[in-house]
């Protein structure tokens, strides 16, 4: 989830200085300690975790475009749920991606275009309502609260699970497909930016990672400010969990604060972020069937306390987020699942609270 954006035109007039810009964006100013000198580790988390992650997410993108067109040609019962299963499982490695943050997925927009929340329902109505035609340009010219997986999420849901293959009109099938392409566009660039380059980046974002502290790589100068990126994003996500995607809801007892409101999704994405945070760590992507050589590895060479300490911490979040009763709209309203929604902060922010105290000033 992110309401962040830069301005894509000014990237596209400062694209000979790609390296340049992604060495101030993404870096997040990290230092250049020297106590990480894992090269290995920075190779991995690129071609094991985040290119597979990516991978995934423009396939399952593709495996939704054509359940949404299927749905769309013959609307049915059957077409609307494969649909929503489509949606689902697409959901999961986004989520998982939500960890690593940083890269071309935030310089280029990618991040608020695919998952802005919430939604703007007006103007999203306002466009229902036209008679535009969807074509890819209209569609890009569209906010990104107009579009991406939570206007999918609606208009395949609806409120409270209302939505049927019946109560779908053309005009919200044929807004579906466009968007649905759109997001192919989107998620295949993602991808795409880390294995073959861009013409933001002509250098893959991959090369530029994998070759963190090699002469001339000024976005990534040693293997310390390579590790320091990954875990921020690690802390970033517990945070954003923890004190965002669960406190802002339950804070204010209002489940229109949920993120996934419409799939009743919330606690799966929820468990998608942190897994994101070990997969990150471990150096691999179960779902993906890769494995490589992650922090985890390092750490415990150097501390083993500690890294036993953080794949505890992992498991407990995971649990504790497991525990919250289903659906998270009623949890947050009903009092005997309040301890088990705190204790799953808690969790989180104690992750969150050692990745920043006692890991980061490893490396």
């Amino acid at each position: 989830m992110t309401l962040r954006s830069l301005s894509f035109s000014v990237l596209v007039s400062l694209a000979p200085m790609a390296p340049m810009i992604l060495a101030a964006c993404d870096s997040n100013e990290v230092g250049t300690a020297k106590g990480f000198d894992d090269k290995q580790v920075i190779v991995d988390f690129s071609d094991e975790v985040v290119v597979p992650t990516y991978e995934r997410l423009a396939a399952k993108a593709v495996e939704l475009e054509i359940a949404v067109s299927a749905l769309a040609a013959a609307p049915d019962a059957a077409r609307l749920e494969a649909a929503r299963t489509a949606w689902i499982t697409t959901r999961a490695p986004w989520e998982q991606s939500e960890g690593f943050l940083f890269g071309p997925v935030d310089s280029f927009g990618i991040d608020p275009a695919l998952d802005t929340w919430p939604l703007n329902q007006t103007d999203l109505d306002n466009v229902l309502a036209s008679d535009d035609a969807l074509t890819p340009a209209y569609i890009g010219t569209l906010q990104n609260s107009q579009k991406g997986f939570h206007t999918m999420e609606y208009l395949l849901f609806g409120v409270n699970g209302s939505q049927t293959a019946a109560t779908l009109d053309a005009r919200e099938l044929e807004y579906l497909v466009a968007i649905a392409g759109d997001f192919v566009a989107l998620t295949g660039r993602l991808a795409k930016s880390w294995t073959e380059g861009d013409t933001l980046l002509p250098t893959p974002y991959r090369d530029l990672f994998a070759t963190a502290g090699e002469a001339g790589n000024t976005a990534y100068p040693s293997l310390s400010s390579a590790a320091q990126e990954i875990v921020n994003g690690m802390i970033g996500i517990c945070d954003e969990v923890a004190n965002g995607k669960i406190a802002g809801p339950y804070d204010a007892r209002d489940p229109q604060l949920e993120e996934s409101p419409f799939s009743n999704n919330s606690l799966i994405d929820f468990q998608d972020n942190i897994r994101g945070v070990e997969n990150a760590y471990l150096g691999r992507v179960p779902d993906a069937g890769t494995s490589g050589r992650g922090l985890s590895v390092w750490l415990a060479s150097e501390d083993a306390a500690l890294d036993g300490q953080i794949k505890a911490q992992i498991t407990a979040s995971l649990a504790a987020i497991a525990a919250i009763p289903s659906p998270f709209s009623e949890a947050i309203a009903t009092a005997s699942a309040h301890p088990k929604i705190e204790a799953a902060q808690a969790a989180i922010r104690a992750l969150q609270s050692t990745l920043e105290s006692k890991l980061l000033p490893l490396l």
